[in-house]
């Protein structure tokens, strides 16, 4: 029989370096945790080789004595649990087995000089390679600490050959720095990769400016300001217009009491949110700031502190889509508002056509002394000849004027200043409306934006409960799935209920469906379920279904509205656009394709080379 034995402390460090310490980003994660925790105002973090040879952060903060350093070396050794009260947790780290875990598994280097107390004036460094103490020494640094990490995995060799390049590595401690500098703009953050500064941010910024400097600057611009509460919990950020989109969530971050987390329901909230405005494919842009009292939040889920469990998962799930809704909907009918860079060099920089006929200036060999002078093709001065062809004239020799007949465009009236889209002015294709608006030129795409409409309008008229009524199958269908598959559904029976399926356990390995949405009659049960399965086991809720009803009504909206193609008289044209100024969410189509585009007149001058 094995002998059962007690791991040496070494090993034990470096097993639970494994759950700590993957790369170095969740090194460099857990060491910028420590300093916001002492209370730093400024930061700076040096990499070298993305942090696969060292890593280096410095902070203002409280610093510790020499013996405080000594015992925070130990595992499980923390300031930050005053009490046993662990629900309580206010600050990012608690475990007390991060620095432990690194240095066990690295050349670690601590150095801390105390703000204040007995050993204010006094630094000390502490340097540990894989465990093994080789320097305890007195120090000279300004108050506050700096933690060096180098040589990363350099004698586990079975972990060092899974680390990625250098340029990976960076990527994910970029990441990292800029998670934690959103959740604290009240700290100046400083990154700097070998001999380049990357990042520079000033102390005291606005959460709205920090955010959008470093997402991205058109954020700012294309985005709502978010700041809700109900009851005891909060939801603050900045949310992207759903036109202002991307092919991945790694736009996405999400903070719960000031944390970076990743976490299945915040993400399941989101993608519910914009379900109805952005195709399956694209996702929004955004960063959520949840604040909520501790005991709410269970944050001691998995060592590297990026998972949390909510008490009411079902409260949080519907604040954070009612909420998002709300401010995407409440009085904002915006649209993206930088026209395409690429679209915009083209209006400047499109060549003529090859092959076009050669035409022979109107004005050529007039004599301008005579105002009433004939000019060459036979065409009194101020009258212009019924157009035959786009290039001929009636006598099939000289050019005529172009097709289409000139209008003197009427005075904008003065009420145009009330219509944000402006007065219709004609139709381009027909396809796109042309509105002059009183700040410049505005072009609308007629079907999109009807479709949005007809939407908008099956809601209000109760088309949505009416999708969600439920159709009872003459022979309830039996469906066989795994067991946990079974649980799953059966526990958001109730909730699949309102949305007009009916499921009921039939056994331990198989579901009993009775009823099925009436629009979705046509519907395979089996297929239904399993995917609806699929879509619990990784949201945590049922959102396929109602993205499923959704769809079915924005297919009905796209049947029901405007064609592109159809002529529209100049007061369709008006109504249209005056019914998307009062419609919510109408600067997008269904599936997040801006309906209508501004050009300021600022922008038009530009075009033209004016200013």
């Amino acid at each position: 029989m094995p002998e059962i034995r007690r791991l040496p402390e070494s090993l034990v460090n470096r097993i639970a370096a494994g759950e700590v310490v993957e790369r170095p980003a969740a090194a460099l994660k857990e060491v910028v945790e420590n300093a916001i925790d002492a209370g730093a105002t400024r930061i700076a973090i040096h990499l070298v080789d993305g942090g696969l040879t060292r890593l280096e952060v410095t902070d203002d903060g409280c610093g510790m004595a020499p013996d405080q350093m000594a015992l925070a070396l130990e595992r499980h050794a923390t300031s930050k649990l005053p009490d046993e009260a662990i629900e309580q947790v206010a600050t990012l780290g608690f475990r007390g087995e991060a620095l432990p875990s690194i240095a066990s598994v690295s050349r670690f280097t601590l150095e801390s000089r105390p703000q204040e107390g007995d050993h204010a004036g006094q630094g000390w460094r502490r340097v540990v390679d894989h465990g093994d103490i080789i320097e305890d020494t007195p120090a000279a640094l300004p108050p506050g600490t700096r933690v060096r990490v180098e040589q990363l995995f350099a004698k586990v060799p079975a972990r060092r050959k899974f680390l990625r390049t250098a340029r990976s590595e960076y990527a994910a401690c970029k990441d990292v720095v800029q998670r934690l500098a959103m959740a604290r703009p009240d700290i100046g953050f400083t990154l700097d990769h070998g001999d380049r500064r990357v990042l520079s941010l000033q102390p005291g910024e606005a959460l709205a400016s920090r955010v959008s400097g470093i997402i991205a600057r058109e954020l700012a611009d294309n985005g709502v300001a978010i700041n809700l509460e109900r009851g005891p919990m909060r939801l603050t950020g900045i949310a992207g217009l759903p036109t202002y989109n991307r092919g991945v969530a790694d736009h996405q971050y999400l903070f719960v009491n000031g944390r970076p987390v990743k976490d299945r329901l915040l993400t399941g909230a989101v993608r519910g949110a914009y379900s109805d405005m952005l195709a399956r494919d694209r996702h929004a842009v955004l960063a959520l700031f949840l604040t909520l009292p501790n005991e709410d939040v269970d944050v001691n889920v998995h060592p590297a502190k990026t998972e949390v469990r909510f008490r009411d998962g079902a409260f949080v799930r519907g604040f954070i889509v009612s909420g998002l809704r709300h401010a995407l909907s409440g009085g904002d009918r915006r649209s993206a508002q930088s026209p395409d860079v690429a679209a915009m060099g083209r209006w400047q920089t499109e060549p003529l056509a090859q092959d076009a006929p050669a035409l022979r200036s109107l004005f050529a060999n007039r004599d301008w002394s005579n105002p009433s002078a004939s000019n060459t093709a036979g065409h009194t001065a101020g009258h212009v000849a019924s157009p035959v062809s786009p290039w001929r004239g009636p006598d099939s020799e000289d050019p005529a004027a172009p097709m289409g007949r000139a209008v003197e465009a009427e005075a904008l009236p003065e009420i145009a200043a009330q219509y944000p889209l402006g007065i219709a002015r004609g139709q381009v294709a027909n396809t796109y409306i042309v509105a002059e608006a009183a700040d410049g030129l505005v072009l609308v795409d007629q079907h999109a934006a009807h479709e949005r409409l007809v939407l908008e309008r099956l809601r209000a008229a109760g088309a949505e409960d009416a999708l969600k009524r439920s159709q009872a199958l003459l022979l309830p269908e039996v469906v066989e799935l795994e067991e946990t598959a079974c649980d799953r559904l059966e526990d958001a029976a109730e909730k699949l209920a309102a949305l007009g399926l009916v499921i009921e356990r039939f056994g331990p390995s198989a579901m009993l469906v009775r009823a099925v949405p009436h629009s979705l009659g046509k519907s395979n049960p089996a297929a239904l379920l399993q995917d609806i399965d699929d879509d619990l086991a990784k949201h945590g809720e049922a959102l396929l279904l109602g993205e499923k009803l959704d769809l079915v009504l924005a297919t009905m909206a796209c049947h029901g509205s405007v064609r592109a193609g159809r002529t529209l008289q100049v007061s369709e044209m008006n109504a249209l656009l005056r019914e998307m100024e009062r419609t919510p969410r109408s600067g997008q189509c269904n599936h997040g394709r801006p309906t209508w585009v501004k050009l300021s007149m600022a922008d038009v001058e530009k075009l033209f080379g004016r200013h």
